[in-house]
């Protein structure tokens, strides 16, 4: 059950979101950074956004109607990667259900997982997928924290083959399965991986995303802002005196803007079930980039 103040809570963000409608487009620009896809050519934002937690909630419920002004502040702010997976509670069916309801289906790309331990369990979750996205496809397929992805990649082209999906990928979500990441990349045919990659775990640019960049292989960056442990370190901390210069009025874009930097990185998936911090986040995907050496600054500061 939600409480009543839960739900005057959320009526109020959707009230104050509807009457900022006229105005969206001049508050986050929707011309948003894009970086291309070397298998294909197509251009995505820099800008994405997360299921996993965020989206974990009742369907008609005081969160879900403020998941309804989530996308609607993403999509028309030029946003269109959505990262999900079956494994992230009901998330898969709400976005299904909120695409479907807000008629954004054709403006999202929509990157899913498989997170499965045999060929059949990974046909019926696949099934399970389209029926909860309410789709017959995807955009991206990826191998979730490389769960039997000696089994499941093939799969996975398979389905690729059969038009069920765009692009194949694998994804992890630490330091310590990069190196595995590295190896797969090294002797797989890949369109996209799917890491993490922050201000305090930049191990990534070493070797992973120089590596992509040779391949070939777009990049998808998650845990941007380290499952929100980042925030807790910059509480009642100013931003760096540059910051201003670099177009970044929060922690947040400053974040989003130090992984966007790297040219390998393709786009960056935060999740968040707030519209305030949807558009926020959204301001950080304009240049100017950060520099190398504000980069440095930064590895520096949060090591």
């Amino acid at each position: 059950m939600y409480a009543r103040r839960d739900v005057l809570r959320a009526g109020a963000t959707l009230g104050l979101l509807a009457a900022a409608s006229p105005w969206l487009h001049a508050a986050t620009p929707a011309n948003l950074l894009t970086r291309k896809v070397p298998a294909t050519g197509e251009a995505l934002p820099v800008i994405g956004a997360g299921t996993s937690g965020s989206f974990e909630v009742e369907a008609g419920s005081a969160q879900y109607q403020q998941l309804k002004a989530v996308l609607k502040a993403f999509f028309e702010g030029g946003g269109r990667v959505i990262d999900t997976s079956p494994n992230y509670g009901g998330a898969d069916s709400i976005l299904g259900q909120l695409l479907e309801e807000g008629g954004w289906h054709r403006q999202c790309f929509i990157a899913t997982k498989i997170a499965a331990d045999s060929r059949a369990d990974a046909e019926a979750q696949w099934a399970g997928s389209l029926k909860s996205l309410r789709t017959d496809k995807v955009d991206l397929l990826q191998i979730h924290n490389l769960r039997d992805w000696q089994t499941q990649l093939p799969y996975a082209r398979e389905l690729k083959q059969q038009g069920k999906t765009r692009y194949i990928g694998i994804t992890h979500y630490l330091n310590s399965g990069q190196d595995e990441v590295a190896r797969i990349v090294r002797n797989e045919p890949l369109d996209f991986i799917q890491i993490n990659y922050s201000v305090n775990a930049p191990d990534a640019a070493r070797e992973l995303l120089p590596l992509c960049q040779d391949k070939g292989v777009a990049v998808l960056i998650n845990r941007t802002f380290d499952d929100g442990r980042l925030f807790a370190r910059v509480k009642d901390q100013a931003l760096p005196g540059w910051a201003a210069e670099a177009g970044i009025g929060s922690w947040a874009q400053l974040f989003l803007k130090f992984a966007i930097s790297h040219p390998a990185v393709t786009t960056v998936i935060p999740a968040t079930g707030r519209p305030d911090r949807q558009l926020d986040q959204l301001k950080a995907g304009h240049e100017p980039l950060l520099t190398p050496a504000q980069q440095q600054a930064l590895i520096k500061q949060f090591a």
